[in-house]
């Protein structure tokens, strides 16, 4: 990178943010103005930053400007990590597209920037050529052969077309059983100076473009990777900005999650036995064995193991390990004379490497008796069509972001949904920030929502059951409807209640009841929003991923608080440690994980300044228990009321100055 200059040469973070703003036809916002000085603080004083900042405050301005006046003066790069496509595509397709064209005359240079994904996003040049046919095709039942074989099909004549590789070009897109057949991990990857491909790689040459740009935009799964491993995956940076870090913890977590399958060791095996590798026998006998055996076993997490579940263990991970030895022991001369054969041997080495130590960290988890002390988790679950999966996760990724993020840079987090319980100090500690390393902002929203929603509590209705939906739950959530001349968004906290109340209300109501399932989650929510007498009702990802301003959704029902499942190993496991530790494992980890999603759910209602409508929780407990008050105090400070005539009331005048 060129041109950087002095910081105090620069304009201010203020004056640049008002060109911006200017140059995009918006107004100020205070909201805003005090994040962006926050963020420049932070980043001038090297010092982390939490800023909760809602829906409408303008936060990714308020982030991006301060980025790049650090990243012209200093020269460097900086990250700006997501959760989401969604958000990536509007900062890399939209924001900084246009904060460019606006700061282009007051910085050194242009604003730069580019878009880093995984490997896994990307089409595997080498896997393409070196596969005839679906890996895991013998596994597959015949008339699933034809379908994936055609869709493989399709994106491999995608590919001599396409010049990105990325998968969200593809259009239409494809199951994941499908990508992963011309695609590869990060482990499994050659290297690009190994690869026969490698002058070539999509990946590569995505890479490529983020060399010395102002801003790189990348995913929280791409962080958690470049921040864990030794290999430098990311541009050099001192500087990492955090966007949807509610999302954080359980993105790392599933970077840090590995899992064992009967289907994973097989397909191993097959591509073993076609390189000619002695010992893929041997591991097609051991899986099989370890799969039949484990179906008997019931779902759950493991904290120990008998000597006959140890035994069959260790069998999976000698044959991995001595497999792995046979495929890796290529013939002389195979890299010059069958570069595609020898890439394929490589690759799966890595990816028998990967299992043997997913198997080694599992065996490891036992050698500890006190489950409390295990720094990993491990549980199984039962599929009757996949089989048997054993799963290891990390009890907690704290010391793991503590050391390798936040120890060696700059971190500024930012969401609608940090302060839970009016306090950062939950997120934090998931985080693994350390007590005065921080400061904390919330900036609010320039919605007022005591003034323009309220939230509705059923205390009459009785307390949720495992047995579904009582039918006066559903009553209530027909008058509610009916009173909101539908536009009713309903967040369930399973699929079966959401599919009960969609069965149950469609007969009832003379409005059409969209249920998440039915058709792509995109085009539901489309539909929802363009019919403002239609509902939508669904599950989590509802919950977080819906933006519909205006009268289609006045109001949104949520059927109970979201607790976390009791049958949930990791947080369980969570919780159970927390308690041991001495402290509250509930609100630590069953409050603080509803109180999040009750923060993600409640907040789909307000979404621009003209919004107005109802928030109706029919669980009873929010008002009656006294983490109630936690949970209340992490959403939005809606008007309350435990009133049902006073919310159909509210909704129906809705309805009418509607039709004014």
């Amino acid at each position: 990178m060129s041109d950087d200059a002095d910081v105090t040469e620069l304009p201010s973070t203020a004056s640049l943010l008002d060109a911006a703003v200017a140059a995009l036809g918006g107004s100020r916002r205070a909201g805003q103005a005090r994040m962006a000085d926050a963020v420049t603080g932070a980043i001038d004083a090297e010092r982390h930053l939490a800023v909760q900042a809602g829906t409408g405050t303008g936060k990714s301005l308020a982030y991006l400007v301060p980025a790049i006046r650090h990243a012209q003066a200093t020269g460097t790069t900086v990250v700006v990590s997501t959760a989401t496509i969604a958000l990536q595509r509007q900062l890399v397709g939209r924001d900084l597209p246009r904060l460019a064209d606006a700061l282009e005359g007051m910085l050194p240079h242009r604003p730069t920037f580019a878009i880093q994904k995984g490997r896994g996003n990307y089409l595997c040049l080498n896997k393409i050529a070196a596969a005839d046919a679906p890996e895991d095709e013998a596994l597959l039942d015949e008339a699933d052969v034809g379908w994936l074989g055609r869709q493989v099909k399709r994106v491999r004549d995608w590919a001599q077309e396409t010049e990105s590789g990325d998968r969200d070009d593809l259009e239409p897109g494809v199951p994941d059983k499908v990508w992963r057949t011309v695609s590869v991990s990060s482990r499994e990857c050659l290297g690009r100076n190994r690869c026969p491909h490698g002058e070539d790689c999509f990946a590569e040459l995505a890479r490529a473009r983020t060399a010395d740009v102002d801003v790189v935009v990348t995913n929280h799964a791409l962080l958690a990777i470049d921040a864990l491993s030794d290999a430098a995956v990311l541009p050099e940076h001192d500087v990492v900005i955090v966007d949807e870090a509610h999302e954080l913890d359980g993105r790392i977590t599933s970077v840090a999650t590995e899992q064992i399958t009967g289907t994973a060791l097989k397909q191993a095996a097959t591509r073993a036995g076609k390189l000619k590798a002695r010992g893929d026998t041997e591991l097609v006998e051991a899986a099989e064995a370890w799969a039949d055996y484990a179906v008997t076993l019931g779902d759950g997490r493991w904290t120990s193991v008998d000597d006959h579940t140890r035994t069959l263990l260790v069998g999976l991970r000698d044959a991995v390990w001595d497999l792995r030895g046979h495929v890796a022991d290529a013939p002389q001369g195979e890299a010059s004379d069958d570069p595609e054969r020898h890439a394929e041997r490589m690759n799966l080495s890595n990816h028998l490497l990967e299992l043997h130590d997913a198997l080694v960290r599992i065996l490891t988890v036992f050698e500890v008796e006190d489950p409390t002390e295990q720094d990993d988790v491990v549980w199984l679950a039962v599929d009757e069509r996949r089989g048997a999966a054993l799963t290891v996760a990390p009890l907690s990724v704290a010391e793991l972001l503590a050391g390798r993020l936040f120890a060696e840079n700059t971190v500024v987090l930012t969401s609608a949904t940090l302060a839970l319980g009016g306090r950062f100090d939950a997120m934090a500690a998931t985080w693994g920030l350390a007590k005065g390393a921080w400061d904390s902002l919330d900036v609010g929203t320039p919605f007022d929502p005591r003034s323009s929603a309220i939230l509705y509590v059923a205390k009459s209705l009785p307390l949720p059951g495992r047995a579904g939906l009582d039918e006066t739950v559903l009553d209530e959530i027909h008058d509610l409807v009916l009173a909101a001349g539908g536009r009713t968004l309903g967040l369930f906290s399973s699929k079966r209640a959401a599919r009960q109340a969609a069965d149950a209300l469609r007969p009832r109501l003379p409005f059409d009841v969209l249920l998440q399932g039915d058709d792509a989650t995109g085009a539901l929510v489309d539909r929802f929003a363009a019919d403002e007498h239609t509902c939508l009702f669904g599950t989590l990802t509802l919950w977080q991923g819906v933006d519909v301003p205006g009268p289609s959704c006045s109001q949104v029902i949520i059927d109970r608080i979201p607790f976390p499942r009791p049958d949930d190993p990791l947080l369980q496991a969570r919780k159970e440690a927390a308690d041991a530790a001495g402290r509250n494992g509930f609100m630590e980890v069953a409050a603080t994980h509803a109180a999040l999603l009750l923060a993600q759910g409640t907040g789909r209602l307000l979404r621009s300044v003209t919004d107005r409508g109802v928030v109706s929780v029919l669980d009873p407990r929010l008002v009656t228990k006294r983490y109630g008050s936690f949970l209340r105090a992490s959403i939005p400070r809606y008007w309350e009321t435990t009133d049902g005539q006073v919310a159909r009331g509210a909704l129906k005048r809705l309805v009418t100055g509607a039709k004014k």
